[in-house]
């Protein structure tokens, strides 16, 4: 499905982060606005992919940029859709390469002169073909912080999409900040083998809660359904699902696109290479990425200790460990 866009045309579960002045990088707007594609492998109410598609979407009603889309495009259509949009005129291809990564690449050497932004576990290529990682492990720790501290069963669960790096990261971080409070807490982690099945996700935490969990980290929309069906708290990834589930999901490690777009946008508009690593402008220390949590849910000592180890990252004292290894 393909769209053009200057006002939303779908309900995007995207919320905004708040975010410092300098996590936004300044960039000469051209004298019209670039024309960029975003193709996203998940219809857009996917987390990940919502978050994307609203830093797009707010560029484009700035008149920064004007924004055309396809969504939920298979593997198998993914180069083909990139040659489209760089056939098209796009200066600025934005999407995930995740399963397609060297095809992806072979696109980009076909098309020297259109920009390359692709959500990737691998490394940077050319001139064109920049990459970024979605960072908000940092977050994720916090969170994992306050579970470790709020569990009575002394087992919390993680259900994820699949086990690459990136996935993996989030994950391990999570469960990280669960042992740095509670060492002797067990972390149930559990692949549901795609990045978009609610259904399946429920399912899963369902099962991790029958196992004993009494907290879930939803790295996959769809746990916190199971997480409300049974009375127990959960842990949202990337974007703020408390409004929806007010009740339920007390924390989010957030993380916000649009840092990443701009410094791109900046790149590609002043004839520069970008075939760069964005990854750091999503990162917690430069404002990109963020904890949001529900006061009081947890103790006051939780909390305190969570926001003195949020602050040593912001400063830079401390770095949440970066394990890209499949959790055990």
């Amino acid at each position: 499905m393909t769209s053009k866009i200057l006002l939303s045309r779908r309900g995007v579960l995207a919320s905004g982060l708040a975010l410092s002045a300098s996590a936004f990088i300044p960039f000469a707007r051209a004298a019209a606005p670039v024309k960029v594609a975003g193709i996203h492998g998940s219809p857009v109410e996917n987390a990940w992919n919502s978050v994307l598609h609203k830093a797009l979407q707010d560029a484009a009603k700035e008149g920064v940029i004007e924004y055309v889309f396809s969504e939920g495009v298979s593997g198998t259509d993914y180069p083909r859709a990139m040659r489209e949009y760089a056939e098209q005129g796009a200066k600025l291809i934005v999407g995930e390469t995740f399963p397609v990564e060297k095809q992806a690449r072979e696109v980009a050497v076909d098309y020297p002169d259109t920009a390359f932004l692709m959500g990737s576990s691998g490394k940077e290529a050319w001139e064109n073909f920049g990459v970024f990682g979605t960072w908000n492990f940092d977050g994720a720790y916090l969170a994992g912080m306050l579970a470790g501290k709020m569990t009575k069963s002394n087992v919390v669960g993680s259900v994820a999409a699949m086990p690459i790096p990136e996935v993996n990261m989030l994950v391990n971080a999570f469960g990280a900040g669960v042992k740095a409070v509670n060492p002797d807490a067990k972390h149930l982690v559990t692949f549901i083998g795609t990045f978009f099945d609610p259904p399946k996700a429920r399912e899963a935490g369902l099962a991790q809660i029958d196992a004993g969990a009494d907290v879930l980290f939803g790295e996959r929309i769809g746990t916190a359904d199971a997480a409300k069906e049974r009375g127990i708290k959960s842990v949202g990834s990337l974007i703020d699902y408390t409004p929806r589930y007010p009740e339920t999901v007390f924390a989010n490690a957030l993380w916000n696109f649009r840092p990443i777009l701009n410094a791109a946008l900046a790149d590609a508009t002043a004839g520069k290479a970008t075939g760069r690593d964005y990854t750091a402008y999503g990162l917690m220390k430069e404002g990109g990425s963020d904890i949001v949590f529900v006061k009081g849910v947890a103790s006051a000592e939780a909390e305190a200790a969570m926001e003195a180890k949020r602050a040593e990252i912001k400063a830079g004292t401390f770095e949440v460990p970066r394990v890209m290894d499949e959790p055990k």
